[in-house]
């Protein structure tokens, strides 16, 4: 069987965890913050998860994740 390619935005954007879930950097954190509220930044501080429902396409798109 030949090897499997690795979609290489997925693998820019998304590290799987040690449990096994798959992590990503929220967006909209770059610039033109000023009229960004403090609360809509500080959430988008924080790492957020695939959704379960994801997870398949999500392994398909990284074979060796």
């Amino acid at each position: 069987m030949p090897k499997l390619k690795t979609h290489r935005g997925a693998a820019k954007r998304l590290k799987k965890t040690k449990s096994g879930k798959f992590k990503f950097q929220k967006a909209f954190k770059r610039h033109i913050l000023e009229k960004k509220s403090a609360k809509r930044k500080r959430q988008a501080r924080v790492a957020g998860y695939v959704f379960a429902g994801d997870v398949r396409q999500v392994k398909q798109m990284l074979p060796y994740a």
